[in-house]
């Protein structure tokens, strides 16, 4: 059943076939949805040499007429999707979260971010790709910022809702930084994040452009989204991801995008990824409040 709701099948079908309830087929796309999130948080979002990456949001129309941002990110060369945030509004705090969870999965180094023509990534780049330096003194530590990151935006003009001029233009960077980090002869552009984007439509039954089966609540949307996202880096082949082998085998291997990141060396099963075991988090001590005790303020006596 998680299979199926990771295709995009919709739940009602899912109902219809299997004879479930449906509280039950959202219960377990929940439980399944909040488990792909931590294997996300997990595996995905560690440092790596990203070296471009593209980032959109995606309009969801839910029910009484409301409407809620989604905004994602991918790694351009593995097809590695990178996590999504959710906003009502699509405001300069949605871009910032996003810009917070590219940089969880960055390593410091070279980067090319591509985005639509909207201000306000420019603005939580620049903010989130810094690194506090410790200077020894009281105080904020100061902040400073990553070099070599190059920040482009797309730039689309439409006539009668009809494509009329795309503008590629550098916000930071050199056109030559650009051309480093991108494949020979190869422009500024963002397709490959509305490919995915194309990708989650089909797959989450409430982001059809047109349908009845509308979202209700945020939480459906999020886990569902995660659902939806890492079945696609660990449990599916890409087809531009495929490598050649050697002669004397079949021509082509598949490859997946969590394969081609490094993070496993085969294709997952949905019964592999839903039982993933998560290692626990690094017990912190919680701090004490007040005055320390007497006897930690005072000197051990030692015998004579």
């Amino acid at each position: 059943m998680v299979t199926l709701l990771a295709k995009g099948c919709p739940p009602q079908a899912i109902v219809a076939a299997l004879g479930l309830s449906e509280r039950t087929v959202f219960a377990w796309q929940h439980k399944a949805g909040g488990h792909c999130e931590q294997v996300h948080q997990a595996l995905v979002e560690q440092p790596r040499d990203l070296v471009q990456v593209q980032a959109d949001e995606i309009r969801v129309k839910f029910a009484k007429k409301l409407v809620v941002w989604m905004a994602m990110a991918m790694q351009v060369k593995t097809r590695l999707w990178l996590g999504g945030v959710l906003s009502v509004h699509r405001d300069p705090s949605l871009i910032d979260l996003l810009a917070q969870k590219v940089k969880a999965c960055a390593a410091l180094g070279p980067i090319l971010l591509a985005t639509d023509g909207l201000a306000s990534y420019v603005k939580a780049w620049k903010r989130a790709f810094r690194t506090s330096v410790s200077t020894g003194k009281r105080g904020r530590p100061a902040l400073l910022a990553w070099p070599q990151v190059v920040i482009g935006q797309v730039i689309k003009r439409h006539r009668a809702k009809r494509l009329v001029e795309v503008e590629a233009r550098l916000v930071a960077g050199t056109q030559e930084q650009r051309e480093a980090l991108s494949l020979p002869e190869q422009k500024l552009h963002s397709s490959y994040i509305e490919r995915l984007n194309a990708t989650f439509r089909a797959r989450l039954h409430g982001l059809v452009r047109r349908g009845r089966g509308l979202y209700r609540q945020t939480p459906t949307l999020q886990t569902g989204m995660y659902l939806v996202g890492t079945f696609y880096n660990f449990c599916n082949f890409h087809e531009s991801l495929r490598q050649e082998r050697p002669e004397g085998k079949r021509k082509w291997a598949p490859c997946t995008p969590a394969m081609a990141a490094g993070i496993t060396d085969h294709c997952w099963s949905p019964q592999e990824l839903l039982t993933y075991k998560i290692a626990p988090s690094p017990y912190v001590a919680p701090k004490r409040r007040g005055r320390k005790p007497k006897s930690a303020c005072q000197p051990a006596m030692v015998a004579a």
